[in-house]
């Protein structure tokens, strides 16, 4: 027979107990969704966990010294003493399609007092402007404002300014071992107060205007130690970082173009290992879905064995047996996958785009040392959309299998003689 004419023999059957056929093609689809949805999640845990990883100071794409890491030394600038021209350095890096900005950046180390309490700090020089567009500490001030560029100013972080008892508008020195030998030192006003969200950054870290920060360790205005840059979707950052590792090329020292998968790789086994689970998921959710399309095809066939045994008798092959429930179970899938589909897609779309935030019921957390938000949003999952349907297609057809097979096996005289 045709295949057209196995599937409405297929759909035919599955009308003879509708009831039961509707209980199962459900449970088809909630399975579907359930894998699809968690995934979907999932991944928007994993992709706001990089974001945040990335984009609270890191930045998805660094330029350095090629020997500035790991020892992170001051005297390890860019182009060496001879510096480098930072803006034509900054032009090369932001041609690249996948960067959206990048940003020259000063590392220095020393103390902040105000009073007689003192803090331990580690100074960031930054461009305001430029850095806004690259990482998201700055736009985390809570109190005051952003340092003005060219001031002796400092944003500082929230735990810090309660150890200091600063706000601000207060005053406080800063002292910070300079290049050439010396301990630079000098009064600074706290402009603005940031909460990042993470104790060990709002304890440790204080922002200063780059200019600054040069002149405080005696560094000349072609010198820094890093170029960040915001690669949007932070998958193409290694990408990026292949071709500007060219383009940058021809520096009076080597220079190194590192990605967040080389910067942050406990991120990156994460997301890998996340990526792991979902198969996990998978397996077991159609693991059990499969339990109970083979109880539905079981049943079902159990109550026409007569049916096939009469059809045996009147010399249909053992084959068109198995065909017959294998379609039925086929089609039972096409109407759980259509009926998951059509709940799933408007709860992803819908997830997607306005996530219910649970802040109010669970706090901020930390993953792999980046930040959390209890935001239930949703990626677009589409990859593990077309394998859950596949899955759900071969979990109806092996359910079916072996009562398709047992149907097919029936004894015709014994089965019609009521034996």
């Amino acid at each position: 027979m045709a295949v057209r004419t196995w599937w409405r023999i297929g759909w035919r059957n599955l009308g003879r107990n509708r009831r039961r056929s509707v209980i199962t093609a459900v449970g088809l689809a909630v399975g579907y969704f359930s894998v699809v949805v968690l995934v979907g999640w999932w991944d928007g845990v994993v992709v706001e966990m990089i974001n945040n990883g990335t984009g609270i100071v890191t930045g998805q794409l660094q330029i350095h010294d090629a020997e500035y890491l790991p020892d992170r030394s001051v005297y390890r600038t860019l182009g060496g003493d001879a510096g480098v021209d930072v803006a034509e350095l900054l032009e090369r890096v932001t041609r690249d399609p996948a960067v959206s900005a990048a940003a020259p950046r000063v590392y220095g180390g020393g103390l902040v007092s105000s009073g007689s309490a003192t803090a331990a700090t580690a100074f960031l020089g930054v461009d305001p402007e430029r850095e806004s567009k690259v990482s998201r500490i700055m736009t985390s001030v809570t109190e005051g404002r952003l340092p003005a560029r060219g001031a002796n100013e400092l944003l500082i972080g929230s735990e810090m300014a309660r150890i200091l008892g600063a706000k601000p508008g207060d005053e406080v020195v800063v002292v910070a071992p300079a290049v050439d030998g010396s301990m630079g030192n000098d009064l600074f006003v706290v402009s603005g107060v940031f909460t990042s969200g993470l104790s060990d950054l709002d304890r440790t870290f204080a922002l200063v205007p780059l200019d600054a920060l040069q002149a405080l360790m005696v560094l000349d205005a072609g010198r820094v130690h890093e170029i960040a840059a915001a690669v949007p979707d932070p998958w193409q950052a290694a990408a990026a970082a292949a071709r500007l590792d060219t383009a940058v090329a021809g520096a009076a020292r080597p220079l190194a173009v590192e990605a967040w998968t080389d910067l942050r790789p406990e991120l990156l086994e994460y997301a890998q290992l996340s990526a792991s689970f979902n198969w996990v998921l998978l397996v077991i959710v159609f693991g059990m879905a499969i339990f109970g399309v083979a109880n539905t095809m079981l049943m079902s066939t159990f109550e026409r064995r007569h049916e096939f045994a009469l059809l045996l008798a009147l010399g249909t092959v053992p084959s068109g047996i198995v065909r017959s429930v294998l379609y039925e179970s086929i089609a039972l899938g096409v109407i759980g996958l259509l009926t998951g589909a059509v709940v799933t897609l408007p709860v992803l779309v819908w997830w997607h785009h306005a996530p219910p935030d649970l802040s109010w019921l669970v706090g901020d957390f930390t993953m792999a040392g980046a930040l959390v938000r209890p935001v239930l949003r949703v990626e677009y999952p589409w990859t593990m959309a077309w394998q859950a349907a596949v899955a759900l297609f071969l979990t109806a057809a092996l359910a079916a299998l072996y009562p398709a097979i047992r149907a097919s096996r029936v004894a015709p005289a014994d089965t019609l003689s009521g034996r």
